[in-house]
């Protein structure tokens, strides 16, 4: 189930976002409590669709209520077009449960916002990643061969994206 990030839900932050295998791929290389309070802080008063602005939700485990991940849709300044983010806790990896929650930020996204087209920026090592973007049907638009300075190392940046259209005349799961 996705819903919007908490005050309470600072430490289970902490505690999937801290770990170094989870943070691999991500901006961060550790994550504090605080960091989580101040990311939960920044969402105060707002919405998925605000242009300029990520909206996260909580991922949480359907049978346990437990928090287990985010998910992210940055609306850019034109409010058609977005990006997507993820973190998934190791232990929940490669379950479906990141699949489950992309599609209903989908959804939202394509059929409630009416957005026209989202992509996602994902480093070419990030395996689950790309599998991830490709079982939703998501299309490789780009390889940038060295592109980014990332943890000290320059790094290859892979866009996958897919248009409204795509997604709605995509066959239901």
């Amino acid at each position: 189930m996705l819903r919007p990030l908490r005050e309470a839900d600072a430490a289970a932050i902490r505690g999937y976002r801290d770990d170094p295998e989870v943070a691999r791929y991500q901006s961060w290389d550790r994550y504090s409590e605080a960091d989580a309070l101040a990311m939960i802080t920044s969402l105060a008063g707002t919405s998925p669709g605000t242009p300029g602005a990520w909206f996260q939700w909580g991922i949480v485990h359907r049978s346990s209520g437990a928090l287990i991940g985010d998910c992210g849709l940055k609306t850019r300044d034109d409010p058609r077009l977005g990006e997507l983010g993820y973190t998934l806790a190791r232990g929940h990896q490669g379950q479906g449960l990141a699949t489950e929650a992309l599609r209903a930020v989908l959804e939202l996204a394509f059929r409630r916002l009416a957005m026209h087209r989202l992509s996602a920026s994902v480093d070419v090592d990030n395996l689950r990643s790309l599998a991830l973007l490709e079982r939703l049907g998501w299309r490789r638009e780009a390889h940038h061969r060295r592109s980014v300075w990332f943890k000290g190392a320059w790094c290859d940046d892979v866009i996958y994206a897919q248009l409204q259209g795509e997604w709605l005349a995509r066959p239901q799961p």
